[in-house]
């Protein structure tokens, strides 16, 4: 049975974007989210955890912070 799912128009953008081509389904990208997500180690969640606490807590460079440092 199919269903319908409400999504903002940011997500929908973002679902759009991610289109490989014209007549891919949305489904097809949300399961390759998924099969993605399910394929990631216990030390690859532990370690996307920590990054994504780290960036919400600002404990991060730019990139432009990282070049100065180095000289570039």
């Amino acid at each position: 049975m199919a269903t319908t799912i409400q999504v903002s128009p940011e997500l929908l953008g973002k679902l759009q974007m991610m289109k490989m081509h014209v007549k891919e389904s949305y489904e097809e990208i949300i399961w390759d989210l998924i099969e993605d997500r399910l394929e990631f180690s216990d030390e690859t969640k532990k370690n996307i955890a920590q990054a994504e606490e780290d960036y919400k807590s600002g404990r991060f460079k730019t990139l432009e912070q990282v070049k100065k440092e180095l000289g570039f």
